[in-house]
């Protein structure tokens, strides 16, 4: 379907389709770029993720905080403003945040992702 749109087309509904699934994702939990990248029919375009939410609008009801790297960690340069409002966002949903990372096992959706956040199975 993609290919037959024109760039602007396409652009917009692959932004819509990882907003979607970025919004998606529970209070109290993460998902890294690479799972949202799944789920949201792009896999293996985990940098096209960090790209799409580095230029949506500033929405305040889009949980861009609770997408990490595949390892935990934040992905944003430590030390600068937008690290520090990620790790207090994080913390304020009960997430643990240890310099900078916070443990997939016990806070990440990567495994079951589908079913984690809408319940159907994985795929």
């Amino acid at each position: 379907m993609i290919d037959e749109l024109d760039d602007d087309e396409a652009r917009e509904l692959r932004a819509s389709r990882i907003l979607q699934a970025v919004a998606a994702i529970p209070r109290g939990r993460v998902a890294s770029y690479g799972a949202i990248a799944a789920r949201a029919g792009y896999p293996g375009r985990a940098r096209l993720i960090g790209r799409v939410l580095g230029e949506a609008p500033n929405r305040p009801d889009l949980p861009w905080h609770r997408v990490l790297r595949s390892d935990g960690k934040i992905g944003i340069p430590a030390g600068t403003r937008g690290y520090r409002e990620q790790c207090k966002r994080l913390k304020a949903e009960g997430v643990t945040v240890k310099d900078g990372r916070v443990p997939m096992s016990a806070f990440g959706l990567d495994h079951d992702l589908d079913r984690a956040i809408w319940g159907w199975p994985g795929g």
